[in-house]
């Protein structure tokens, strides 16, 4: 990936940042102290079951001593959304995210809507080569002001500890990492490698988030490569690679790795640690990397699964942390952890290479990193403002929501019915986590536990583009296409009215702002308003029950002004038990409107809002009530006498 190596200058430019912001003064003690624990998911519903059952008991111990209430999520209630909602107190209207994807109006291409990057745009080119001659930046698209800069100008010291939609890190707070929407070394969201002598088990399966390398065993061993980002010094892209060994026992289920120098010896159903790695581009430029092997058989096949390439903490080639050396501090302390956003790997498991017991035992992985990290983040906590993230509940209730209900049309007893339990032990651990922090939070001291949204089943897809294909908004190029490709590219624009693309967002093929709108401003009202009404009649003929219960048309949902322009005329609230299909989602039209989501993705919260409210515990009562996830950072800000957030 051409972009990989310019964005190490923007580290530095991280540093500029926080040393432009104050970051590091020394002495800003004011006498307060506010923790916020951010358990990403957490359904209002479940946690009061599991306390009134006695499973979380320092969650009911701290709601008698101060409020459990639910907390009013956004439109959409989608994580990055939710979240920048909660760092700005804006809704998208201000902060400008309206979705996990977004797409250029001018050209009709999605793009993630978090961040973006942007390589060098002059290159010397010397036969195969090419010699970058500008940096390369990425920049973070979230839009207003974050509450803890206000805190940090105020003079009060602030630690964020993986806030979602906050990459890079803002670099304004006293010490950041980067948590959802920070890539790993190839770009991507995440993705896996799986090395297989049984390659053709998987010829056809679409396996979205990671790719399936056939290999050979030879004198007990097999020769393999690690897959990096494109050299970006080559000008035809070209991977770099790793090489690595795999020698097998002859006799015993053990392998040993040699990857470089380092060595890792590996029984069946074993983990690694994280294994180090440098890609090389040319003699004087590499990039390191690292990864977890997870070896599952050896024989009759051999089956290895690798993590992804994760931007190593102890040097990083993108900008994940406040002051940049912060990630390196936290990985000597703790040792190397998943900087990858998401880093349970939901794609393994619906791609089977992974089952469930296989998943469950990569998200404990990932879920123990961040706890020992926050023992360490905590200790280190003197005075200000703490925010820690805790998303592992969220990835594991979107995989494993479906034990819990055997009401779904893909429940399968023998699959699912041993796993019933696993997310409420989950709520368990992070009940376990806020006992900890009860117990070392030191007096005096605030406690905020926050969830940006509940959950519920996900039963039933809806297709918007079907839809809006049959009733007459949308024109396939070819309607009867079985292997639709997606991102559009079988919409038929001359004759499109509307279009989706992303989970709840429905824009309208507007002229003059979409490169082929046939939509004139004036009518776009009136058409938006048509749209609305024939969504929410709209009933799934094979359950009876209307699909979509809200509609929002986005210049009356949203209040805040700024960047209206960039996102969706309309935000779908799908009725619970239904959501909008993946299919949809990432542009393509499908035959069906309605189907059955059989996938081990089947807990969702991409809703109606009022149906996943979030969770807020205090173990005080607020100076400044909270109903919303909105209102919450102005309720923080006021507990250190501040005001006036946000400015508008």
């Amino acid at each position: 990936m051409k972009k990989l190596i310019l964005l190490v200058s923007s580290v530095f430019l991280s540093s500029a940042l926080y040393v432009a912001c104050g970051g590091g003064e020394a002495d800003r003690a004011t006498g307060k102290r506010v923790i916020i624990l951010g358990f990403d998911g957490m359904d209002y519903g479940l946690a009061g079951e599991l306390m009134a059952e006695g499973r979380m008991p320092n969650f009911a111990r701290l709601a008698k001593q101060g409020s459990f209430a639910p907390l009013g999520t956004s439109i959409p209630p989608q994580s990055p959304v939710a979240w920048s909602n909660f760092i700005t107190g804006m809704d998208a209207g201000g902060h400008g995210i309206y979705d996990f994807m977004h797409r250029d109006p001018l050209t009709m291409v999605p793009y993630f809507s978090t961040s973006q990057t942007h390589g060098s745009t002059e290159s010397l080119k010397i036969g195969k080569w090419q010699i970058p001659l500008s940096g390369g930046t990425v920049e973070l698209l979230r839009r207003g002001e974050a509450f803890w800069e206000v805190l940090e100008r105020n003079g009060i010291e602030t630690t964020v500890m993986r806030m979602p939609a906050n990459f890079p890190p803002s670099g304004t707070a006293s010490r950041e990492l980067s948590g959802m929407g920070t890539p790993d070394l190839l770009g991507t969201y995440g993705t896996f490698s799986y090395y297989t002598t049984n390659a053709f088990e998987f010829d056809d399966i679409k396996i979205g988030g990671g790719e399936v390398f056939e290999v050979f065993v030879e004198d007990d061993s097999v020769h393999a490569k690690l897959h990096g980002p494109d050299n970006p010094f080559l000008v035809e892209p070209e991977p770099a690679t790793v090489d690595f060994v795999v020698y097998l026992d002859p006799e015993e289920p053990v392998v040993k790795l040699v990857v470089g120098t380092e060595q890792r010896v590996l029984k069946v159903g074993e983990w690694s640690d994280w294994v180090p790695m440098q890609f090389d581009f040319i003699p004087t430029q590499s990039v390191p990397g690292m990864c977890r092997f997870y070896l599952k058989e050896v024989r009759p096949e051999l089956e290895l699964y690798v993590t992804p390439i994760n931007l190593d903490p102890m040097s990083p080639a993108m900008p994940i942390s406040t002051p940049d050396s912060y990630a390196a501090e936290l990985a000597m302390a703790t040792g190397r952890f998943y900087t990858q956003g998401m880093a349970e790997d939901t794609n393994a498991l619906t791609g089977g290479v992974f089952t469930v017991a296989d998943f469950i035992a990569q998200a404990k992985i990932a879920g123990d990193e961040n706890i020992e990290q926050y023992k360490y983040v905590l200790d280190q906590f003197d005075d200000g403002l703490l925010f820690y993230y805790f998303g592992n509940l969220d990835q594991s209730s979107h995989m494993l929501w479906r034990p819990m209900d055997p009401e779904h049309p893909s429940y399968d007893p023998e699959v699912d019915a041993p796993y019933a339990d696993v997310i409420k032990q989950l709520y368990e651990t992070m009940d376990g986590v806020l006992g900890y922090t009860l117990e070392h939070m030191g007096e005096d001291t605030l406690l905020i536990a926050m969830s940006d949204h509940g959950f519920t089943s996900w039963r039933r897809a809806f297709h918007l583009n079907t839809w809006l294909r049959e009733n007459g908004y949308l024109t396939a190029i070819d309607p009867d296409l079985e292997e639709d490709p997606g991102l559009l590219v079988n919409v038929d624009w001359s004759r499109t009215r509307a279009y989706g693309l992303g989970i709840n967002s429905l824009y309208i093929n507007l002229e003059g702002r979409e490169a082929y709108g046939i939509v004139s401003p004036g009518q776009r009202r009136a058409l938006t308003e048509e749209i609305s009404e024939r969504l929410l009649a709209t009933v799934d003929p094979v359950v009876g029950e209307r699909a979509i219960t809200q509609v929002f048309i986005a210049e009356d949902a949203y209040k805040d002004r700024g960047y209206l322009e960039i996102g969706p005329d309309i935000v779908i609230g799908y009725a619970d038990g239904w959501r909008c299909s993946n299919e949809s989602a990432m542009g393509e039209v499908p035959q069906e409107v309605f189907t059955d989501n059989d996938s081990f993705w089947s807990g969702d919260h991409l809703i109606d809002p009022e149906v996943v409210p979030g969770v807020l515990l205090t173990n005080r009562p607020l100076k400044k009530p909270a109903p919303k996830l909105q209102d919450l950072a102005a309720a923080v800000l006021a507990e250190f006498e501040i005001e006036g957030f946000p400015a508008r």
